[in-house]
């Protein structure tokens, strides 16, 4: 709850900075956006070591599978703008989100929340902005996604696992979206993300095998956001831009 708060904190801060700006600049070379988004993991069970004895080939073939959950949530990007076209945008939230294990009818006992974690999925890309569409500015991007697990727990905890461990996960990830100006420096944003990663999950000392269960799935998250978007001279808050920097339109 402490690095929630302090990321909302962060997001309250950086909206007051852009108040503290003299006025909303269309030319300006600093986009801050706060969003709603979807995250929706598009994930598949790559590998399951031992289970009550049994070779990972038999358990993929016995139709084992592992599901990790959807969820809404607040998020917010800073972007910078390099150039009229080019610019570095950040992503950034916090979401909580647990692994589900779906087992063949044979070991239907073992169904359910297998482990609960917080993820810190901060996405960092490099985008180029469309000109010359009016009040419509799409956009392109690419880059990486890093995933940083943490307060992991082993949820309903079907496995009788003693803890389980997820290792962190980082991958490319590809972005398209659109800002619609509304006036004065706000935009209304839409946005989508795809980005392509694993994680290892790790329960240590289940009860059902004797011993430690690890898992090896793809989570691939597809990140739908949307929500209104503010964009202002950076140097408006420590003195103006040199004049050869203006303008970014």
């Amino acid at each position: 709850m402490r690095r929630i708060k302090i990321g909302l904190a962060a997001i309250a801060m950086s909206m007051g900075m852009t108040q503290a700006a003299s006025a909303g600049d269309y030319s300006g070379n600093f986009m801050v956006r706060v969003l709603a988004a979807g995250v929706i993991s598009q994930d598949s069970l790559k590998s399951l070591d031992s289970l009550s004895g049994a070779p990972v080939a038999d358990l993929r073939a016995a139709g084992f599978d592992a599901s990790v959950s959807d969820r809404l949530i607040p998020a917010a990007t800073l972007t910078y703008f390099l150039n009229k076209n080019l610019a570095v945008e950040l992503f950034c939230c916090f979401t909580k989100h647990h692994i589900t294990l779906k087992p063949p009818p044979a070991f239907a006992a073992l169904a359910g929340k297998v482990a609960d974690a917080w993820m810190f999925p901060p996405a960092l890309t490099l985008t180029y902005h469309f000109d010359g569409m009016g009040a419509f500015k799409p956009y392109i991007g690419v880059g990486a996604q890093y995933i940083h697990y943490f307060s992991e727990s082993t949820a309903t905890n079907t496995l009788g696992a003693g803890s389980v461990r997820l290792s962190d996960s980082f991958g490319v990830t590809l972005q398209a979206g659109m800002d619609v100006k509304l006036g004065n420096g706000w935009y209304l944003n839409v946005d989508v993300k795809k980005s392509w990663l694993d994680t290892t999950a790790t329960w240590r000392s289940s009860a059902v095998t004797g011993g430690d269960i690890k898992a090896k799935a793809d989570i691939d998250p597809l990140i739908i956001s949307a929500g209104v978007a503010y964009r202002f001279n950076l140097g408006d808050l420590f003195g103006r831009r040199a004049p050869a920097l203006d303008p970014l339109k």
